[in-house]
């Protein structure tokens, strides 16, 4: 029919619920068409997807292998599940197999009918064979009757036009006759057409058209296409209240689901569209730090509450103590500058000088800052336990490294740890002491510990800790998911081993 029905959906708009949308459709285990492919173009566009599955089907970028078509009485009480209880905006159908099922969706369509219907006709494989039975296509006409769009492939679009009484070849005149037979419109997809452009042509009853244009993207994974197109349009009319708009963004969007589909590398056939594509282009890259940093919230607010760290905010410390504290990490610093030095070792260019520089950097603050608080005191201190743990789990961290890089050089292609494992254990000393600074505040004019509050709270030590975290973002990403595990890990427990750190001071007999 060429115009809407009014529906009892609210609609959209600011302050409106999203679309609801209904996909009614056979399924697909890999995900790339049916209603998982629906599912996801609905997501896409920040819809509500719910799905009524017709048939359940083994088939994959392949092929498929078998079909087991649920009785008509259950799909009935699957659609009367949804309308009894959620407010449908719009229902998009795929792959209904059977005359019974059909007549069973169109009893449903006809007595709740949502504003917005699109039939995608699934009459016709990719190989040219024939999906239904003459007595399937003839009720698949009856569809028509409470359907507002039709989205056929080419060999589709030759079928209606038959059974519509046109003979011709010619794709517009094929969808103008269809449209005309059953009052409602077409979308003529040109996806499987020669030349540079990739041109569909949505035609309304009246025989006017419009044509969207847009490039042809050359790939061999186009499974699911006329599902996810579709279902994305039964979408965006809901939103839009528009069809020219709906198949216009529906087309774009495609058109980047086609070109990100040959990344995605489902499958050894046609493999699937990336249905994410647009969306994860107008979103932030995900960091891995920044998830390993969140990961760490708790200990980090419990790091923040120390007391150590409280006194030392304000003045009331025990200068003891404090001395204390630094003399062990005058240990921690010396062997944190070889680890430091080690990464420097692994790493090449821009990266190999910063990871140098900032080993100098350890070196000369356990020279200068901490002698000089120190002035010769506490330096017979033997490690402390918590001290010494970390060291121990920075040690085992550059071990694994080593280990990996000597696996590496044997050929094991397998093996590519160098030194991302121990760049991830030592980042947490960057970024907890510049976090800490930031929230430590200035200290005022006499404060009693005023020289190591504006170390913490240097910006330049602050930019190193942001390139640090950069460096470490790099090799995360490169890293393959199990080293990005283990690397995980090992931030997560340096960050717990940095809580210790500053808890430490407490078993040095610590009065605050």
């Amino acid at each position: 029919m060429s115009g809407s029905v009014p529906g009892t959906g609210t609609g959209t708009g600011a302050g409106a619920s999203l679309p609801r949308v209904l996909s009614i459709a056979g399924t697909d285990p890999t995900g790339g068409a049916g209603v998982q492919a629906d599912l996801k173009s609905i997501a896409a566009h920040d819809g509500y997807g719910m799905a009524v599955v017709t048939a359940l089907v083994a088939q994959n970028t392949l092929g498929v292998r078998s079909v087991h078509v649920p009785d008509a009485v259950f799909l009935r009480q699957q659609l009367d599940a949804v309308s009894d209880d959620v407010t449908v905006d719009a229902v998009k159908t795929g792959m209904l197999g059977t005359a019974e099922v059909v007549r069973v969706v169109v009893d449903w369509l006809r007595a709740h009918r949502p504003a917005w219907v699109v039939v995608d006709p699934v009459m016709v494989a990719t190989s040219g064979d024939r999906l239904l039975d003459a007595d399937a296509e003839s009720a698949m006409t009856e569809l028509f009757a409470v359907a507002d769009l039709v989205t056929p492939n080419r060999d589709e679009l030759r079928v209606l036009a038959e059974l519509a009484g046109a003979g011709t070849t010619d794709g517009i005149a094929a969808a103008r006759a269809v449209a005309r037979r059953w009052d409602v419109r077409v979308l003529a997809k040109g996806g499987h057409d020669d030349g540079p452009t990739a041109d569909d042509v949505l035609v309304s009853p009246d025989g006017s058209v419009r044509v969207f244009t847009g490039p042809r993207v050359v790939t061999t994974n186009t499974h699911g296409t006329g599902c996810s197109l579709s279902s994305a349009i039964a979408m965006l009319v809901a939103r839009h209240g528009d069809w020219e708009l709906a198949v216009g963004a529906a087309k774009t969007w495609l058109t980047a689901a086609l070109r990100g589909a040959d990344a995605l590398q489902v499958g050894h056939g046609h493999g699937p569209i990336d249905h994410s594509a647009l969306v994860r282009a107008a979103l932030p890259t995900p960091r891995l730090t920044d998830a390993w940093w969140v990961d760490a919230a708790e200990v980090l607010d419990e790091t923040l509450d120390c007391r150590f760290l409280q006194g030392l905010a304000d003045g009331t410390l025990d200068p003891e103590v404090f001395a204390g504290y630094l003399a062990q990490d005058v240990h921690y610093l010396r062997a944190y500058e070889q680890h430091l030095a080690t990464i420097a070792a692994g790493s090449a260019g821009d990266a190999a000088v910063f990871w140098t520089t900032a080993s100098a950097g350890c070196a000369a603050e356990a020279r200068d800052l901490h002698q000089r608080r120190l002035a010769g005191s506490h330096a017979d201190d033997p490690v402390h336990p918590v001290c010494a743990g970390y060291l121990a789990h920075l040690a085992e961290a550059a071990r694994q490294s080593a280990d990996a890089r000597d696996v590496a050089a044997t050929g094991d292609v397998a093996a590519t740890g160098d030194v991302s494992l121990l760049a991830a254990a030592v980042l947490p000393c960057f970024r907890v002491y510049a976090w800490v600074g930031e929230r430590l505040g200035t200290a005022p004019v006499g404060h009693p510990f005023a020289d190591w509050i504006t170390a913490y709270r240097d910006p330049g030590f602050a930019a190193s800790s942001a390139r640090a975290t950069e460096l470490v973002e790099e090799l995360a990403r490169r890293a393959d998911p199990e080293l990005r595990g283990r690397m995980a890990r090992a931030f997560r427990q340096s960050v717990a081993q940095e809580l210790a750190f500053f808890r430490m001071p407490e078993q040095l007999g610590e009065t605050v």
